[in-house]
């Protein structure tokens, strides 16, 4: 009934949206999940949103894992590396499960404009904060799995293969990460660790619900404004995915490898929280999206 028990987890960027759900069912299926992210109950990041940390910490332990908040800037590597000498030296070395959740490109992206038009200080910051810190956070945490020879890094990305995603500076940033993944697969696959890269359909986050003006309760009302809106998925659709994905005996026969929300559902049978099973690539490609 806990497959992940006794399994030890870091969700970089768990403050809120799928980094949060991720860490909840990491938990939810017996892990102790650290989760990370800048925003605190003192000091709250430069997003503006309410969600901590500490929020998401609680949240897993009544999933019936153990949920441990850290604040960590991920920009800085010494926080990294101070986060797993913390984990280490708590764990007795162990480590299973690091997730690459790290986004913070909210109020970088600058949809509609040209790259050479848009602010070059905002499209670096925004390779910083989604690329960057997935090398850094890989690079601390890569020793530990290394060292016992097992386990796995999932890259948290949008989208599954390597076309444009409407702007450059986004695309270049969430492609970089589904390579972060090939990459470190091949790099890890002699020492028996795995990498793959993860990405949700249409994400019904916290983010998106005030975007569109509506709660989770309610949250078809937001059609009206967005049809899309109707096929997608709570941050717990993906999350339950990434669970099954880390307990599977045969993990490493999938490094290196991309996944979609959809595709685990159908893989291990996962129904969303609301009851739904939604399926962004078959809607997607009935209405032309990927042509």
């Amino acid at each position: 009934m806990k497959p992940l028990a006794g399994q030890v987890a870091v969700v970089a960027g768990a403050t809120r949206g799928a980094g949060r759900a991720i860490a909840m069912m990491l938990g939810a299926a017996g892990a102790t999940v650290y989760g990370t992210g800048r925003s605190v109950q003192e000091s709250p990041s430069d997003i503006g949103r309410k969600e901590t940390i500490e929020e998401t910490a609680s949240l897993v332990t009544a999933q019936g894992g153990y949920g441990i908040a850290v604040q960590v800037d991920h920009t800085v590597p010494e926080q990294v590396e101070a986060l797993f000498k913390r984990v280490a030296a708590e764990q007795n070395g162990r480590l299973d499960i690091v997730v690459n959740d790290i986004w913070g490109g909210e109020k970088l992206s600058e949809w509609g404009t040209p790259f050479w038009e848009g602010s070059l200080e905002k499209a670096l910051r925004m390779q910083q904060r989604a690329v960057h810190t997935h090398m850094i956070t890989s690079y601390y945490a890569a020793p530990l799995l290394v060292a016992r020879g097992k386990g796995v890094i999932m890259e948290i990305t949008d989208g599954f293969d390597y076309r444009y995603r409407g702007n450059l500076p986004y695309s270049l940033a969430k492609i970089s990460v589904i390579h972060l993944a090939e990459a470190q697969a091949a790099e890890l696959r002699p020492h028996g660790v795995a990498a793959v890269a993860v990405t949700p359909g249409f994400l019904r986050s916290e983010e998106m619900l005030d975007y569109f003006k509506v709660t989770e309760d309610n949250w078809r009302d937001a059609a009206a404004q967005e049809p899309h809106f109707l096929q997608s998925e709570t941050p717990f659709f993906v999350a339950k995915g990434i669970a099954a994905l880390a307990a599977d005996p045969d993990l490493m026969s999938k490094s290196g490898k991309v996944f979609t929300s959809w595709g685990l559902s159908d893989d291990y049978g996962i129904v969303d929280v609301d009851g739904g099973r939604p399926h962004w690539g078959r809607y997607a490609k009935e209405i032309g999206f990927y042509d």
